[in-house]
């Protein structure tokens, strides 16, 4: 495989004067977030999901009844995020929620999955911050380990495997695995009757 010529004259990545998009009462609020989470939401014992649906819910969350989150689980800006009744989020699961997080009811995103609605653009010599919003339907699973980029759906039933990296959209009932993840399989429920 050949690389591509580099430009006749690159221009510098210069990062010294990147300016924050954030203003300070947003930096005040992530400030007073993550002493919250630090004092009072990570050292809550497991079972106590209502404790941190109450702590998520006072810095704006907007969760459905029994909303499932562990105590190890990170939430960058809880205002961002909406999970519907009974979504889960894992042990140690990273929701980056510099934008928008979504999550459908009885939708799981398991231990260590990473869901990122924000990064840099690569283009810009000041690496400008760029943000998109996730979207997890109702009923989806997100393995352990996956990471979801900025701007993607997964949609109602869907399946991100476990280490897969998604790139693109998942539709209803898709099984979706690997690095970028492709599309496996469909999804199907088993009878639940004998």
């Amino acid at each position: 495989m050949t690389t591509p010529d580099p430009p006749d004259t690159p221009l510098p990545v210069d990062v010294s004067h990147y300016t924050s998009r954030f203003t300070w009462k947003h930096k005040v609020a992530r400030g007073l977030w993550r002493l919250v989470w630090m004092l009072l939401f990570r050292p809550s014992p497991a079972f106590l999901y209502p404790w941190r649906r109450l702590l998520l819910r006072t810095f704006g969350a907007r969760l459905g009844a029994k909303a499932v989150t562990y105590p190890s689980t990170k939430v960058w800006a809880p205002w961002n995020l909406t999970m519907g009744d009974f979504a889960c989020l894992g042990p140690h699961v990273d929701c980056y929620a510099v934008d928008r997080v979504s999550i459908g009811a009885h939708a799981t995103i398991s231990q260590h999955a990473t869901l990122c609605t924000a990064s840099h653009d690569i283009t810009d010599p000041g690496m400008r911050l760029i943000t998109a919003p996730i979207e997890i339907g109702p009923s989806a699973w997100v393995a352990a380990g996956a990471f979801i980029q900025p701007g993607r759906t997964v949609g109602e039933g869907g399946v991100v495997a476990a280490m897969g990296c998604l790139t693109k959209d998942v539709g209803p009932w898709e099984v979706f695995g690997g690095n970028p993840a492709v599309f496996l399989k469909r999804r199907k429920l088993k009878d639940p009757r004998p």
